[in-house]
């Protein structure tokens, strides 16, 4: 390994370390979604995927990962959405806030 993906090895540790101590401060968040957001969620959630896939590329893969954080956000709205008119409003783990943040266009 070079000397340069050592010192990233080392950076990717100080920033597990990071998670792991805000982690437990982070906990759940309170998010209000659009219910048609929240709502494809739990489609995600609720739909099968039983295909194996073939071997993928690093931009496929990246989108089975959002497409994964998006059916666990569907989850919780699923077990602790509270429907309020036209806003569904949930707990979330402060990793599914993260991962659609991340997600968003810039």
């Amino acid at each position: 390994m070079t000397s340069q993906y050592a010192r990233y090895r080392e950076d990717a540790d100080v920033l597990a370390a990071i998670g792991a101590a805000v982690g437990e401060q982070a906990g759940r968040i309170t998010v209000r979604l659009p219910r048609a957001l929240a709502d494809a969620a739990v489609a995600a959630w609720e739909r099968d995927e039983i295909e194996p896939l073939p071997a993928e590329t690093p931009e496929q893969r990246v989108l089975r990962d959002r497409a994964a954080e998006l059916a666990l956000i569907g989850l919780a709205v699923s077990e602790r959405g509270r429907r309020e008119g036209d806003v569904v409003e949930v707990d979330l783990d402060a990793g599914a806030v993260g991962a659609a943040v991340r997600a968003a266009p810039r």
